[in-house]
């Protein structure tokens, strides 16, 4: 499907024009005969599910990918970039879901790694304040970038693209890690953007977002267009269903009486192993069987470092965290899966998973034990690869087969599996940390209700999640982490969104006075 006269966005001089571009890897078409215009100062979305053809595609426009054919118009003339480079130098821009930066150096310093050819640093400096101010993104040039905010990270990468004067802008997944007010000032700066002429590329699984920013969007599904709309004309539902090209069902909870008190962390306090990481101060939980606990934060304020304690990668006293009552701070990781706790850490690649490692060893890697997948010592490897077809088929993962690599999934796929593998362990405890990171819209509606079923048979769940939306649909309870400290739990009923944005932001005395009235 090429671009057309009717389609949404072309009553702007146009910018972009795709036509007829596919590229291919060895066994998937990851494009098939895209086509779609983007106009002057359109905020224009980029939609489709998992694996349908987005990365490759904005991959293509900025010069990291070379199509296998077809064309690209920027205003007007061909357009080929052989490298970001070039890209850039003709005008375009883009902001990675994943942050580039360094964390030992400053904002300037960093800024300047991004620029061909860097003015001297004072001038530099300059430069960023001028520029971060106009566009309503202060950031002081001589910061390092491992003492600031998940949000003013972001403004290091966008103020790093606006220093190049871009006429298009590509965003990935851009309001991912910040609060609701930080999405509100990065709304300002794109609609302003877009005043002055330059066109924006979005792409989001944040479909109320979609509605709220975007002039236009194109729907992808397994690398093709497959229509194109004006998002604030359709509902969240109508274009997450254009997505996937099925009727999506919302997660259902089911309503039940909870239990004992499952998980209880009581006054704990650990150290950051991590570089510029947040320490953990004083926290204090408890989570009943059925019950599912939700923990907000802005990225950077600790998740990491809860994750690590709850999981036993990071140890402590005994009695400052309890396993079905019973003393188990002072237990590694296996110890805790064999007490019954099992744990879904954010980061995919080296982490959760060994990215070289196929899925079937990915699957033995945590599950070995629950699962019984070994024998006097030696793996079960039929046993194996049946649990990790089972995570495959439960989970709708997008994959030739359990022997690939787990790097050679998509990022929202390989999410799926790894969630799978401990949802599927029948543990008592489950803790996960973003759930649904980098899914898209029907995926993330299923993990959300494979979590509620969990809790409705009985399990205890933490999730750690920076979706307000996704822990206000699962979540019993509610608190955030801010600094490392947490907020009292509070029930999700009644919450309103300016309450957690305030405790997003710090108002630890305001919601605990909130809470005791």
């Amino acid at each position: 499907m090429t671009g057309t006269g009717t389609e949404p966005g072309t009553a702007r001089p146009e910018l972009l024009r795709i036509e007829g571009v596919t590229k291919a890897y060895p066994g998937v078409v990851a494009n098939a005969d895209i086509g779609f215009t983007v106009g002057a100062g359109e905020v224009h979305a980029l939609l489709g599910e998992n694996g349908a053809g987005k990365s490759t595609l904005v991959k293509m426009i900025y010069g990291l990918v070379k199509p296998d054919s077809g064309a690209m118009h920027l205003h007007g003339r061909p357009y080929a970039p052989a490298k970001p480079a070039e890209a850039r130098r003709l005008g375009v821009a883009m902001v990675f879901q994943h942050f580039s930066l360094f964390e030992a150096l400053t904002v300037a310093e960093n800024v300047a790694l991004g620029m061909e050819t860097p003015p001297p640093m004072r001038e530099l400096a300059t430069r960023i304040r001028a520029v971060s101010e106009e566009y309503g993104l202060p950031l002081d040039p001589s910061r390092l970038i491992g003492d600031l905010s998940a949000g003013e990270r972001q403004r290091v990468e966008i103020i790093r693209c606006l220093l190049q004067d871009p006429k298009l802008l590509i965003m990935d997944e851009p309001t991912s890690v910040l609060t609701p007010q930080e999405v509100e000032i990065l709304f300002r700066t794109l609609r302003q953007l877009s005043a002055e002429g330059t066109a924006i590329l979005y792409i989001s699984h944040k479909l109320e977002e979609i509605r709220t920013l975007c002039d236009a969007a194109t729907i992808l599904r397994r690398g093709r267009v497959v229509g194109t709309c004006i998002p604030k004309d359709r509902s969240a539902r109508e274009m997450a269903e254009m997505m996937v090209g099925a009727t999506l069902t919302p997660p259902q909870r089911v309503p039940g009486p909870k239990g004992e008190v499952a998980l209880g962390v009581s006054d704990l306090s650990v150290a950051s192993p991590i570089p510029f990481g947040t320490a953990l101060k004083d926290v204090s939980f408890t989570v009943a069987k059925g019950e599912v606990l939700g923990i907000a934060g802005v990225a950077g304020n600790g998740q990491d470092e809860l994750l690590l304690a709850l999981s036993g990668e990071l140890k402590t006293d005994p009695d400052k965290l309890r396993v079905n009552g019973q003393p188990a701070g002072d237990l590694g990781p296996t110890e805790r899966r064999r007490a019954g706790l099992v744990a879904a850490p954010e980061d995919r690649y080296g982490h959760a998973a060994a990215p070289d490692m196929s899925l079937v060893e990915n699957a033995f890697l945590t599950a070995g034990l629950r699962r019984q997948l070994a024998r006097g010592g030696f793996i079960d490897w039929a046993k194996t690869r049946a649990f990790a077809e089972e995570i495959i088929a439960d989970y709708d993962v997008r994959t030739p087969g359990p022997d690939v690599a787990a790097r050679a999934l998509s990022g929202g796929n390989l999410q799926k599996f790894l969630i799978g593998r401990e949802l599927l362990q029948g543990a008592g405890v489950i803790v996960i940390n973003q759930p649904t990171w980098g899914v898209d819209a029907a995926a993330a509606a299923a993990i959300r209700q494979k979590i509620l079923d969990q809790a409705a048979a009985g399990a205890a769940v933490v999730v750690i999640s920076q979706d307000l939306d996704e822990l206000l649909e699962v979540s019993d309870m509610f608190a955030v982490l801010n600094e490392g400290r947490l907020t009292r739990p509070r029930p999700v009923q009644g919450l309103s969104m300016d309450e957690i944005g305030l405790m997003m932001g710090g108002a630890h005395g305001m919601e605990v006075a909130h809470h005791v009235e």
